[in-house]
């Protein structure tokens, strides 16, 4: 079962729950006679490359469970960068590597079927009852917390630079394989001053901006290439802007990765540009970013505390 996109206000009332919402990898488990298998929203098989779960199947031998696959930093934050490197392997003795240096995290947030009862037929808070009275928990596992009150989930989540949140109609039975208004995911995006160090041409002259705070030495530290939302008028707008600023050499400390420096234009870094952008990477670099508008009101030093 899918979430849609939440477009306006939190949905609220008694007949809402919301739990956070994890940046990682949907999986499906299922767990039969002590053997555990896990696949992908698409359908692949996908156990091989997590084997520190498979524990599990000792603690539930018969039973399929909803969850999101995470790593979690030193924080306690979901690291999508730490887990892209587990994602695609399917090799059993690196998988066995990476799980003792990257270990991942089940978050188990439904419960589908136990022994031979099928319960996609019930409602949502039926089905947490039921998941919650497992106990599950273990040294890669958790059933995470399922909360009432809308604005305080949001806050919590805000205030722990989680991804968002998914609001869940308390009395709707579950959908496989469908995309229902009956769960609606929040992203909560984050907005930084930053300053333009270049651009990169695309299908446009302008197909996405350089960008990056104030490092040492007046140089960038880079933040990410940010082609989202720029309109044709603020395209026009951003050229007439960046061209008089046009340098031989980039004013970013460190080189840029091979596919965001090629055929780039480097430009003095006095241009500051607000961005939206979901989270960020370990390093800093911006998830999801999207042109807001030109802030010609603001200069690069303002811009430090984005760091």
């Amino acid at each position: 079962m899918l979430a849609v996109a939440g477009t306006g206000e939190l949905p609220a009332g008694p007949d809402w729950a919301y739990e956070f919402k994890w940046d990682g990898v949907r999986a499906i488990t299922h767990l039969s006679g002590g053997n555990l298998r896990m696949y992908a929203r698409s359908g692949a098989e996908i156990t091989i490359a997590y084997p520190e779960l498979a524990p599990l199947s000792g603690q539930l031998r018969d039973a399929v469970l909803d969850g999101e696959i995470v790593v979690l930093d030193e924080a306690g934050r979901p690291s999508f960068t730490a887990l892209a490197e587990r994602m695609h392997v399917r090799d059993a003795g690196r998988a066995s590597k990476l799980a003792a240096a990257l270990p991942v995290t089940l978050m188990i947030f439904d419960l589908l079927r136990l022994g031979d009862t099928d319960l996609t037929v019930l409602p949502y808070a039926d089905r947490r009852d039921a998941l919650e009275a497992l106990d599950l928990a273990g040294p890669h596992w958790l059933v995470p917390p399922s909360f009432t009150d809308g604005p305080a989930t949001e806050a919590a989540a805000r205030e722990n630079a989680l991804e968002g949140l998914v609001a869940k109609r308390a009395s709707s039975v579950y959908r496989p394989g469908l995309r229902s208004p009956d769960w609606v995911k929040v992203k909560l995006e984050h907005t930084d001053d930053l300053v333009v160090g270049g651009w990169r041409p695309g299908a446009r002259e302008l197909g996405a901006l350089l960008v990056g705070v104030p490092g040492p030495e007046g140089l960038l530290r880079y933040r990410g290439r940010v082609g989202g939302g720029i309109s044709g008028a603020a395209e026009t707008s951003l050229l007439a802007a960046l061209r008089p600023l046009k340098v031989a050499a980039s004013p970013f400390a460190d080189p840029l990765p091979r596919e965001d420096a090629k055929d780039a234009n480097w430009v003095r870094p006095e241009l500051v540009v607000e961005v939206k952008y979901g989270n960020k990477t370990r390093d800093g670099r911006l998830r999801f970013p999207r042109f807001v508008r030109l802030r010609p009101d603001k200069s690069p030093e303002d811009c430090a505390d984005a760091g």
